[in-house]
């Protein structure tokens, strides 16, 4: 397999994966996080951009999923297109793609071809219905994903619609956090044995593997299979969110009976309330905390949970969350180039992370990873005959 590369920087200062290198063959979603996150762990991404970009409407300087990364534009339809990756992927430990399941292969950049050129190499495919199965050659996003997976009807009040959580669920947990597990364990395979191998990180397959707790549950009798019956889905009136007097929320986790004894204490429920194991007066001790919730302000409860074990805190936007106190003497956020962002995570004691550029721009890098990777100064012949590739489409 590929030597290991002489990090640019002094080792120890980058993250884990300094020396590591990655290509990406530019996408949307899924696929962009889990190389941003390769990234932030020190690994040399190289996005591989379309001319024209991906067409979301995002200013590329604002995109933040591609910090920490380097970006050359590489045009799959060209003659000397595929050549140019596959002297990329000769060179690198990992590749990346979210095309549909053969699309790769028709633009001549497929598993087979790639690692015709370096055996050693892991190649990462981020889908969302996976390489295989009636579903695969089929267009698709998160809520989809998710919605077969039983995870998206969990989620919600019983009387409404399922709540939609964002993309976090599907794209982000159950793809990218998974597509980053496989391609770190097959690297770990790959520099024990000189033998990389292929990875398919369906989200749909995630997704699923995140309910395992619950289907266990399922099994043992201790969860109903519908929304808001249950210890952990909004069922339990203390585990759930609250109204307040100014039209915020507050959070409640107190699910240990000490936890729960102070928090009953604190929000001062008057005398008589139901026991908290009798699941039949759930609705009956709900309505009581609603009641003392909605009789003060977001900030004036924050202030009483303070410094408690009651396992109640505000429910803060995406704005609000940098500035809090925990979080901001943590640094979970930072800023860089204007930009208020998560700072990279998990934090390693001997070879810390930061972002370390901002949003790679399409194209900008070019002269500098032809240099630093050595890539030859004129790409080889293209292949003897390509159909036409398919659109690329998301997962």
């Amino acid at each position: 397999m590929p030597e290991a590369r002489t990090p640019t920087r002094k080792p120890g200062t980058e993250g884990p994966l300094t020396g590591v290198r990655v290509v990406e063959l530019a996408g949307i979603g899924p696929g962009p996080f889990a190389a941003m996150l390769l990234a932030d762990l020190g690994a040399d991404v190289v996005r591989v951009d379309r001319p024209g970009g991906p067409g979301l409407g995002i200013d590329p300087a604002r995109d933040v999923t591609n910090r920490n990364k380097r970006s050359v534009v590489v045009d799959l339809k060209a003659p000397d297109g595929p050549a140019r990756v596959l002297d990329l992927a000769e060179r690198a430990d990992v590749l990346i793609e979210g095309y549909r399941p053969g699309v790769a292969e028709r633009l001549g950049v497929g598993p087979g071809d790639c690692r015709a050129r370096n055996p050693a190499l892991v190649y990462g495919r981020m889908t969302g219905w996976g390489q295989d199965g009636p579903l695969a050659r089929r267009a698709g996003h998160d809520i989809g994903y998710i919605a077969l997976t039983g995870t998206l009807g969990m989620i919600g009040a019983p009387d409404e619609p399922p709540a939609v959580p964002a993309n976090l669920l599907g794209d982000y947990a159950g793809g990218s956090l998974y597509l980053v597990v496989g391609v770190l364990a097959a690297l770990h395979h790959a520099r024990a044995s000189g033998t990389g191998q292929v990875v398919d990180a369906a989200i749909v397959d995630g997704t699923a593997h995140l309910s395992t707790m619950i289907h266990g549950m399922l099994a043992a009798g201790g969860w109903q299979d519908r929304r808001g019956a249950n210890l952990l889905d909004g069922g339990c009136p203390f585990y759930g969110t609250y109204e307040t007097a100014d039209g915020r929320y507050m959070a409640v986790g107190a699910l240990e009976p000490q936890f729960y004894a102070e928090f009953m204490r604190l929000l001062g429920v008057p005398d008589p309330v139901p026991a908290r194991d009798d699941t039949a007066r759930w609705p009956e001790l709900r309505a009581a905390v609603a009641a003392r919730f909605k009789s003060r302000t977001r900030e004036e409860w924050t202030a009483v949970f303070a410094d408690s074990d009651a396992c109640t805190a505000p429910v803060l936007s995406l704005r609000e969350a940098p500035h809090h106190p925990h979080l901001a003497a943590r640094s979970t956020f930072t800023d860089h180039g204007g930009i208020t962002q998560p700072a990279p995570a998990p934090r390693f004691s001997a070879t810390p992370t930061a972002v370390r550029t901002g949003p790679a721009l399409p194209g900008a890098d070019a002269e500098s990873v032809a240099r630093d990777w050595d890539l030859p100064r004129e790409p080889g012949p293209p292949p003897a005959s390509r159909p036409d590739p398919a659109v690329h489409t998301p997962q």
